[in-house]
């Protein structure tokens, strides 16, 4: 449907296990070419948020799995007019605008990222879906752009979106071992229940 990466959840080929290395590889007239697409992306942010999700839901729709709200519906159209649905367009469509202002302020991104990861790990919803958001939105915006889009900006977002998605992986990882440290103190503090009837 329109896009060529749509439901590949295909990430730009670099080095997963560094995230650094990752935004070493964002130039300086990659993060210049998404700041001035941003500017034209923020013009209509609630319908790419829309439009984002719906096709995620489209092209794998086991992500609806995470979603209370949305496991059960089926009719598109059902979501494409969804209130709960557009609040979280906008949520995450508040992230990448919030990601994109940070491009200049690494380790403000890097906490950001980190934070989204962990808050994921609390919301059950596992980083395998991580990716496909990414691709999801290039899809989104192509036609928002138009011309302006260029294999040049495409691959910009997708060096970005890489980079997030590394960070947010460690963070939910982080999530995952404080919560499996914590209940492995909690059950060593615990008592063992003695059986004392005679």
């Amino acid at each position: 449907m329109g896009c060529a990466i749509s439901g590949t959840g295909l990430a730009p080929k670099v080095a997963r296990d560094a995230g650094d290395s990752v935004l070493a590889r964002l130039s300086g007239e990659q993060v210049h070419l998404i700041k001035e697409s941003w500017k034209v992306i923020q013009e209509d942010i609630a319908r790419v948020g829309i439009i984002m999700f719906v096709r995620l839901f489209e092209t794998h729709p086991e992500c609806k799995d995470v979603f209370f709200l949305f496991r059960d519906v089926e009719d598109l159209e059902r979501l494409r007019t969804s209130k709960e649905l557009r609040a979280h367009g906008l949520r995450v469509m508040s992230f990448i605008e919030k990601s994109v202002a940070r491009l200049d302020h690494v380790e403000r991104l890097d906490q950001l990222a980190l934070e989204l990861g962990k808050s994921h790990y609390r919301y059950n919803a596992p980083p395998k879906y991580f990716d496909y958001v990414g691709a999801e939105f290039i899809c989104a915006v192509q036609p928002i752009l138009k011309e302006n889009w260029t294999t040049e900006l495409e691959e910009a977002w997708k060096t970005l979106f890489l980079y997030i998605t590394t960070i947010m992986k460690q963070g939910y990882q982080e999530e995952e071992k404080n919560h499996t440290n914590n209940l492995a103190a909690s059950r060593r503090e615990k008592p063992e229940k003695m059986n004392t009837a005679l």
